[in-house]
């Protein structure tokens, strides 16, 4: 790819997109996806006065599926930087198990078909949600499978590691691994869990009595099981399903235009949901059909802790509710003959992650401010300061995986115990944006006695290797 530094600006959640594909524009909500909530808000409030009252609370609270996951998260998870915070890793499940099947024969395992994160600020004054498009290539850290047995390190799209973990159909162990796979690439200690299926879904699309969409052309797609014309129409079961998955078939055929989709189709329900949830009825047959269908962790399992959620939720203002998408580009930039993943831009990724660690306030202005540095035009020599034989080899094996161009390999003067990383004049940008990705703190330093254009990697006993 060369030393250039003309790349794209990073895709985020104001619709930036690489040159030379077609831009995408998502209205995006101020409560969108979490407004759903209120309605939970409003159930449990409704519900749990009177006998009957309190016979149907406990009914939807037994529906909820718990799970356990502490024991399958293992050691070595990051460190909680801010405890009154609350990550919320919030999973759209496409299993294909029971009335799922018809969805895709060919998959044994689960599938997770969105992935967000929801950030809850220490004081409940601001909230941030995080979209994580499932075409990102990331390293999936090894997972315990439903079998006892534990599958190896490896990179690819990040919504695998849920398969991995989900094998056999255990959520529990889907929603682990995919914990322990973010927590991995983003140093964000995660804090509960949320998952819902397909069938979840429709329930409450039906119970709302469909939702209006308005999309501009047609839009047939038989992977998705969806036929529908152009213009304003009602959708409900199979086609409201097939609307927020179907990808290929309309649009740039992207996951991050999908994304936009499902932002706006849950901006319409839970307007809706607001709109016709107004008797107890109404109310029962919209959560009977959500809370059949969702799993949490086990802190997080049942109406009263999810009412404690919506209430944080419903007190923070409006213009303090930031939904954002982790900035990427397309992996091709960096491996040509990868046209179907995306790679996470840096140094704007760790802006944005190591903000929600520390509970910083952090906004699409702050995700665009640095000039974008993709990782194929950064050249690198590595130099094995460990002592350790073959070290130099493996990172720059690692280091070409996640895109870099590795000029050489070779070892260091002397041993070093840190590792640090220096780049010649006029390659700062390329050095801070490539630092930002190692998990070893380093600060980049400009030293005249290196190749030009090239960043020199020594490894040091303290590397731990790269984000992502």
């Amino acid at each position: 790819m060369g030393s250039h530094t003309d790349v794209p600006r990073p895709r985020t959640g104001s619709g930036a997109r690489p040159r030379g594909t077609r831009r995408w524009k998502p209205k995006l909500t101020r409560r969108g996806r979490i407004a759903l909530w209120a309605a939970g808000t409003l159930a449990a409030l409704v519900l749990a006065g009177g006998s009957a009252g309190g016979w149907l609370y406990q009914r939807l609270d037994g529906n909820i599926n718990a799970s356990d996951i502490d024991d399958k998260l293992g050691g070595g998870r990051p460190v909680n930087l801010s405890p009154g915070a609350k990550n919320i890793l919030l999973v759209g499940s496409d299993s294909r198990e029971g009335d799922n099947a018809k969805y895709g024969k060919d998959l044994a395992t689960m599938q997770s078909d969105t992935l967000m994160l929801l950030h809850i600020a220490a004081n409940r004054k601001r909230a941030t949600v995080v979209s994580l498009p499932r075409d990102s290539w990331v390293e999936i850290p090894a997972c315990e499978r439903a079998d006892g047995t534990r599958s190896a390190p490896h990179h690819f799209k990040i919504n695998a590691a849920y398969a991995i973990g989900g094998t056999g159909g255990d959520a529990g162990g889907a929603a682990a691994c995919t914990i322990r796979t973010i927590e991995h690439n983003t140093g964000l200690r995660i804090d509960h869990f949320v998952t819902i299926d397909f069938q979840g879904f429709k329930g409450m699309v039906n119970a709302l009595g469909g939702i209006e969409i308005c999309p501009r052309q047609a839009i047939h797609d038989k992977k998705a099981h969806l036929d529908i014309e152009a213009g304003c129409q009602t959708v409900k079961d199979e086609q409201a399903l097939g609307y927020v998955r179907t990808r290929y078939s309309t649009g740039d055929g992207s996951d991050i235009g999908r994304i936009g989709r499902q932002q706006e189709f849950m901006q319409a329900l839970a307007a809706k949901a607001r709109q016709k949830l107004t008797s107890p009825g109404d109310v029962y047959g919209f959560l009977d059909s959500a809370t059949k269908s969702i799993t949490t962790d086990r802190a997080l399992a049942g109406l009263r802790p999810l009412h404690g959620l919506a209430s944080q939720l419903q007190d923070i203002p409006q213009d303090r509710l930031t939904f954002l998408t982790v900035p990427n580009y397309p992996r091709e930039v960096d491996i040509p003959t990868d046209k179907a993943n995306i790679s996470w831009q840096y140094p704007h990724t760790r802006t944005l992650f190591t903000a929600l660690a520390k509970d910083q306030e952090i906004t699409k202005e702050q995700l665009t401010a640095a000039q974008p540095i993709a990782a194929g035009s950064t050249r690198i020599l590595v130099l094995n300061g460990t002592g350790t034989p073959g070290k130099a080899a493996d990172v720059a094996t690692r280091l070409r995986t996640a895109g870099y161009t590795v000029t050489a390999t070779g070892n260091a003067p002397r041993n070093a115990a840190r590792t640090t990383v220096t780049h010649p004049p006029g390659m700062e940008l390329h050095a801070e944006a490539f630092t930002s990705r190692l998990r070893t703190p380093a600060s980049p330093q400009a030293s005249e006695n290196t190749a030009a254009r090239v960043i020199t990697l020594t490894v040091g006993a303290d590397y731990t290797g790269l984000f992502g």
